[in-house]
């Protein structure tokens, strides 16, 4: 099967060992508890908007992965922290709404359409792959930054460089995430499916599987953990991952007014910010915020 491989660096290539501080250091495998933005004082928001309700409310529900070191991880005060996170509190500060004032709730990568359609999420920034398939279902903000597809081997596996080594291995990926559509259909591997990417682990350790796949910056925070045992089969990247901020399907105000905020934040430093607060303790380059797709 001919590769597809988009040839560009891993932004891996920036947590090198000499960057091995260990994530369980700063909160359970976070990167610290992140920040507490200042929320703005009486928001002024159209009347019968989202906007309007949630701020009149003064409170919010964000739906966020805890098991993703460097964007949405649990730490042991039981809250989560991460880029993911941080860019969750920064959205509810323009509403008004203080960072302890946030239900954080935790969504996987097989329930978040639904959370997001029955209500009990108002959002979900939880490295969330925006596509054609999910956008029949929900609408999606941003993207506010783009991951690709890589794959995570133990440290001493030789035999997988690139996706066409897992034709016919097994492969563990999430139930219902891109990555995992995407390593069976194009490159043949057969699936081990998980409810978690953490999940994962200890098959890969115990090598039941051969891999796990998904996008790099997920797969760099365990690799950052756990360097001694996991290692990123190539510095390259073979998928786009766009991520972008759930929210339900027909609500366009809402959405617009994500991405407006979006390129606020890309303006007056809190994006790069965010960035540095958490996934920047292991990758240093700061991303630029992605050209957002206003469809």
């Amino acid at each position: 099967m001919k590769a597809f491989l988009t040839r560009r660096k891993s932004l891996l290539a920036a947590a090198s060992a000499a960057l091995a501080l260990t994530l369980s250091a700063c909160g359970g495998g976070g990167t610290g508890t992140g920040s507490n933005p200042t929320p703005v004082e009486k928001p002024s928001f159209a009347a019968g908007t989202t906007m309007e309700k949630l701020a009149s409310a003064g409170k919010v529900t964000i739906g966020t992965k805890f098991d993703q070191p460097l964007f949405g991880q649990k730490g042991l005060d039981g809250k989560p922290v991460g880029f993911d996170v941080e860019i969750g509190k920064l959205l509810a500060a323009k509403l008004g709404i203080a960072a302890d004032k946030i239900e954080w709730v935790e969504t996987v990568s097989a329930n978040r359409e639904q959370f997001i359609k029955q209500g009990k999420v108002d959002l979900i920034v939880a490295t969330y792959t925006i596509n054609d398939k999910r956008k029949t279902e929900v609408a999606f903000a941003g993207p506010y930054y783009e991951a690709g597809q890589a794959l995570m081997v133990n440290k001493d596996n030789t035999s997988i460089t690139k996706p066409e080594d897992v034709k016919g291995k097994n492969v563990c990926s999430v139930t219902g995430s891109t990555p995992a559509s995407t390593i069976v259909e194009k490159y043949g591997a057969v699936l081990v499916p998980a409810a978690t990417y953490s999940a994962c682990l200890e098959p890969l350790r115990n090598k039941q599987v051969e891999a796990v796949t998904t996008d790099n910056v997920i797969l760099a925070g365990f690799v950052n953990k756990e360097p001694d045992a996991f290692k990123l089969a190539s510095d390259e990247t073979f998928t786009k991952e766009p991520y972008g901020i759930g929210v339900k399907k027909d609500d366009t105000e809402f959405r617009n007014w994500i991405n407006d905020q979006l390129e606020a934040f890309a303006k007056d430093g809190s994006y790069k910010k965010a960035w540095e607060d958490t996934a920047g303790a292991v990758i240093k380059t700061a991303p630029e915020l992605p050209a957002i797709d206003r469809y």
